[in-house]
Order: structure tokens, then sequence, then C-alpha cells
């Protein structure tokens, strides 16, 4: 399976969460940046709040693409010490990266949150996201953070190794990925666009999510279900919308509005149906 980007990703790994939806108890938290895009799709289907999830992959001085452990929020450090050892990486090499990490991801906490405070996780299912797992270094940090806080710990994630995600499968309750491809080769060889998320593109995500949230609590939320994969969206939020005979009608993805807009006629009628019976009950 190839993704054509994060979102499309996201629309597919969101379609396996579905016991998910609608849940008070669940929160959705991307691991930035790559997780965001995905997340935004991942929470909209789930009609869950969303909010980013800070840690730093250590990369191995001189090979940085290749994780050697991670950091997160609260002195968490996962290092995998086969990989150290095996490299003859020292303590020193390990502390220099270390703290240069902590420096950018506590840049990025002042950058995306603008003084707006975490999502609490007490309580509540979290569902971690990212764009896809390799040796899921920053995964288990985060979970470590997360896993004596939150209720229950849910990874999910579009692509990764299948023994990634078995490794994961004994440190939370649940595993979900889309694609388990072997080999792997690595997680931008699974999308056709892996371009980087930028941080304006995180902060606009996260100002979606936070008005999705407001407007939720206030009990304007209003959904339709996707006339062509039935997915319910919120009309607010929704990825896409077309007017057809003076409806409109709301998609999760850009390839459902383009199905849709190619045979509009085809699919209508079952549509509004849904729709009128949606609204009904808001």
């Amino acid at each position: 399976m190839h993704f054509r980007d994060r979102r499309q990703a996201g629309h597919a790994l969101a379609a396996r969460l579905g016991a998910f939806a609608g849940r008070a108890d669940v929160l959705v938290l991307a691991l930035p940046r790559g997780g965001v895009p995905v997340a935004e799709e991942v929470a909209r289907a789930l009609r869950a709040p969303m909010d980013v999830f800070l840690v730093r992959k250590l990369g191995v001085p001189g090979r940085e693409e290749l994780a050697m452990g991670a950091i997160a929020g609260g002195g968490i450090r996962i290092i995998d010490e086969h990989l150290v050892a095996t490299l003859g990486i020292s303590n020193e090499q390990i502390a220099r990266v270390a703290a240069r990490e902590a420096e950018e991801l506590a840049r990025r906490e002042r950058t995306y949150r603008a003084g707006r405070p975490a999502l609490d996780v007490r309580g509540k299912t979290v569902i971690l996201v990212d764009d896809g797992l390799a040796t899921g270094s920053s995964m288990r940090a985060a979970v470590q953070a997360l896993r004596f806080r939150a209720e229950k710990v849910v990874v999910a994630v579009p692509v990764a190794p299948p023994e990634t995600c078995a490794e994961l499968g004994r440190e939370v309750e649940e595993v979900v990925c889309a694609a388990t491809p072997s080999p792997f080769h690595g997680v931008g060889s699974w999308y056709r666009d892996f371009a980087q998320v930028s941080d304006e593109a995180v902060k606009a995500a996260l100002a979606r999510a936070n008005g999705a949230s407001s407007e939720a609590v206030k009990g304007r939320m209003i959904m339709s279900k996707d006339p062509i994969c039935g997915m319910e969206v919120e009309e607010a939020t929704a990825a896409a919308s077309s007017t057809f005979e003076s409806n409109t009608f709301y998609f999760c993805s850009e390839d459902c509005k383009a199905t849709f807009d190619a045979d509009p006629r085809r699919y209508v009628d079952h549509a509004l149906e849904e729709h009128a019976g949606t609204a009904a009950h808001v």
C-alpha cells in the first residue's frame, strides 16, 4: 500500500479506528511534525479533540536519519543501548545530541502552543499518531511519558515494519497499523508526497482543532455522512464539499469529492436520505 500523502494516509488509518468514534474519553495526540496531518484526519473522523505531543528523535552523530533514541517532555529519554554499543557512541556524544534536541523541543513547545495549555490526558484513552514508524524510538518515548497518566494508550500509524508494531504492542493497549510491509525500506518510501511539514502547518492544524473543539463544547457540531465512503464528517472542518441541485455534500478527503463530482447523480439520492437522517439527530 502506497499513500498519496499524509492526509490520505490519515483517512485510511481512521477507517481502522471506528471503534473509538464519538467517545468522550478519546484524545488524539500527534507526534509533530509529520504526524499532524495524519492525526488531523483521524481526529476529524473520530470527532475527537486533537493536540500535539512533543518528542524528539536522537540521531546518530553523522547519520542523523538513524535514531539511537528519543526524548519527550518530563525528562523522558529512550536510548537504543544495542545500537549505541554497536556503533561505539559515547555518553558524551549522547548528552550533546540530547541537549540540542531538548532546546528544539522547548522551541516547538513555545511555537505550537502559544501559551495554550496541553490537553489533560488523565482518565482518557489517548491515540498517539505519527506518519509512520521505523525503529519506533520517538513513539516509545511518547508512550513512556503517557503510560502512567492516561487511562489507555493506543498507537496508530499508517505504516510500520511488522516487528516494530509487535514490539510496541507489548507496551500499550493496542497498536493499529494500516500497512505493515516487509521489507520496509523506510517511512518515506510508502508515500508519493512526503514533503516536510512546516511549523506554520502545525500551528494552523492546532488552531483548526481548537476551534472545532470549542464548537463541539457549545453543541454546534453539525455532522454529515460522506456520500462516497460513508464516514461521518463535521461540516465546519470537512476536507471538501460539493453542491449539487442546491444541496451541499461534505467529504472526508479530496479523493471522495473527486469521485462524487465525476458522477453525482449516482450517489445523490442515497446521500440525501443519509444527510436528512443525520441532521434530524443533531
